[in-house]
């Protein structure tokens, strides 16, 4: 009998980010690598170090202080934590919101000494990474997470993936949507190389919870609170069907006229 076909390894690139949203984990679940953007330029005041918690009021930003002056060009794998003790502040808003929340007790102890003990290193991301390790794994995601840094790769921008792609032995890359801008006028570094290109789509679900009325875009420690085990379903529930590069390209010319 012949062998059989090896299947096409399907990765992802997204740089490391603080307490992510739901669609960071479904790019996650849907691919076999999944690659931590380390050694690109850190941007300040970027989800990188930030995220946001549901309140009675409102929507209110949990931001890791990091050194900064003097570093404009440091790598996000170079970025240091400013203030060792921040994350006391971050777990006591965390528990003032989130303490009524239904699944609340199942996970904050354990939420707790992951933040403590990857905070400790000072690292920034040591500790988005730390964190995201665990929340795939309370989730049940087992996709296999590498960092860029540890790879031997360079370039900028496309250049970049496409090595990325190479190192790994990747056929498909499934990017995020927001790389469109620059991708597409890009497309034939990544296409000329063998690897088809794909963009991720996503429509955010409506789950349970606290303060309504119901707010998107919330950090996944949102959804964990409230809604548990049932977390992944939800996430799973807002996916759509990938994005060919003319999909993309098709609506962002309809968006222009």
């Amino acid at each position: 009998m012949p062998a059989q076909m090896e299947r096409a390894l399907k990765i992802a690139i997204a740089q490391p980010t603080y307490l992510p949203w739901l669609g960071y984990f479904d790019l996650l679940d849907q691919v076999d690598r999944f690659v931590l953007l380390d050694s690109v330029q850190f941007e300040r005041q970027s989800w990188q170090q930030r995220n946001r918690i549901k309140t009675p009021q409102g929507l209110a930003w949990l931001t890791v202080p990091v050194v900064f002056r003097g570093r404009l060009s440091q790598t996000i794998a170079d970025v240091n934590i400013r203030v060792p003790e921040f994350w006391h502040d971050h777990l006591r808003a965390i528990e003032l919101n989130y303490r009524r929340a239904p699944f609340f007790e199942r996970y904050f102890d354990k939420l707790r000494q992951r933040i403590e003990m990857s905070a400790g290193t000072l690292s920034l991301p040591c500790l988005t990474i730390s964190l995201l390790r665990w929340f795939a794994e309370v989730l049940g995601i087992t996709t296999r997470m590498v960092r860029s840094s540890e790879l031997a790769v360079r370039g900028k921008r496309t250049e970049l993936l496409a090595e990325i792609c190479a190192a790994l032995g990747a056929s498909a890359y499934l990017s995020p949507l927001g790389a469109s801008e620059y991708l597409l006028d890009e497309l034939t570094i990544l296409t000329g190389r063998g690897i088809e290109v794909a963009f991720h789509s996503y429509v955010h679900p409506v789950y349970r919870q606290m303060f309504p009325p119901f707010e998107p875009y919330v950090c996944i420690l949102d959804l964990l609170f409230n809604e548990g085990e049932n977390a992944l379903e939800i996430i799973r529930s807002g996916r759509r069907q990938p994005l060919l590069p003319d999909e993309v390209a098709s609506q962002i010319y309809q968006k222009v006229i």
